[in-house]
Parts: C-alpha cells; structure tokens; sequence
C-alpha cells in the first residue's frame, strides 16, 4: 500500500489483482488464456457511453472480449481479452462500504473473469464462495 497516508495506487491494486488472480480454482485459471489485467483510474468516455453510466463512478470493473462460449476456432481474435478494474470507483465503494480493499478488488476481478466465461451472476457468487 501507498505510504504516509495516500491511497492506494494503480499499482497497489495491481498487486491486489495479481495476488487475488492466485486464489482463482485452477480449473478456470487453466482456461483464461490471454486475458489481461488492467488497472486504470476510471472508464474512458467511450465505455461510459456505451454502458451509459450516469457517472464513472458507476462501475467497478469491466470485461472486454468475447466470452469463451461465443468463440470459435475459425474466427480467431489478435486481440487480447481484456479485464479492466476501475481505481477511483472501487476505492469509493471500498471507502462506502468498509469491507478490506482485497475483498473489494477479489470480488471484482472474479466476477469479471465469469464474463469471461460467460458465467451468470449466480454461478459467479457460487464460485467465489468456494475460492
């Protein structure tokens, strides 16, 4: 964590992200593939348009790509899939709700990887209780 009292960094949830992407069921990490993890301040305009928030701070996190069962062998994709987690936004609800900013950042990047795998909610809340 930052010290002398400044918040955490866009490298401290990095960190967090790296750290909780280790607590993720083997079974799923084996299937990620080339997802990539990143960690900026908040959505650019163009996201918060096409999702359209009312304000940046309206989300958390974001999966960009095209979920597992979607994609087929013949139409290959030179593109990453992308996992973005928002600093500023989570840091507001980490500060809203109380609950440890690892718990915070944890809860999003699994909910983020089941889009991935095209999971339902329910299926992403089943399995972050057995990580």
């Amino acid at each position: 964590m930052s010290g002398l009292g400044l918040p955490p960094s866009l490298g401290d949830l990095e960190a967090m992200a790296e750290r909780a992407l280790t607590s993720i069921p083997a079974e799923l990490k084996r299937h990620l593939g080339r997802v990539v993890i990143r960690v900026v301040e908040f959505p650019d305009a163009e996201t918060e348009d096409e999702m359209g928030l009312e304000s940046p701070f309206d989300i958390l996190g974001l999966y960009r790509g095209v979920a597992l069962p979607r994609q087929s062998v013949m139409d290959p994709r030179a593109e990453p899939e992308l996992i973005f987690l928002y600093r500023r936004p989570i840091l507001d609800y980490w500060c809203e709700t109380g609950e440890p900013l690892y718990a915070v950042v944890r809860h999003v990047l699994i909910h983020e990887i089941g889009h991935h795998f095209g999971f339902s909610d329910e299926d992403m809340e089943r399995i972050e209780r057995e990580a």
